[in-house]
């Protein structure tokens, strides 16, 4: 069992910066990977960041590679997402995400993740 709770959004204006939290606990692996997965008002869902739970590794989708930090504490249980130089197109519901398998699959594929947080709202303008 895993439970997940995102924190931190709000609005922002257009260049500022973000911090998101998510408190990740329960039945969690070297071989996992936690994401955070955003989706716009009548788009489709996006995972902008992903992370290797046993090494650290870090993905990050092109929208937002060189302005997004995806980074964990496992001392404390925590993911975080910190976000800059924000654009209006980055306004969006976050989702922290945890995959459990998928193999070689790239982590940016948001099917393939199995436990989802509530989400918090970040609006950009």
């Amino acid at each position: 069992h895993v439970q997940l709770v995102e924190s931190g959004g709000g609005s922002v204006q257009t260049g500022g910066s973000l911090r998101l939290s998510c408190s990740a606990s329960g039945n969690i692996y070297h071989h996992h990977y936690l994401g955070w997965v955003r989706q716009p008002p009548g788009k489709e869902r996006e995972v902008v960041a992903a992370i290797f739970r046993a090494g650290g590794i870090t993905y990050y989708a092109d929208s937002v590679k060189g302005r997004f930090t995806i980074s964990q504490d496992i001392a404390k249980n925590m993911v975080y997402l910190q976000m800059d130089s924000l654009k209006p197109e980055d306004t969006a519901m976050y989702y922290c995400a945890l995959r459990t398998g998928g193999g070689s699959s790239s982590p940016l594929m948001s099917s393939l993740y199995d436990y989802w947080g509530q989400g918090t709202q970040v609006t950009v303008s």
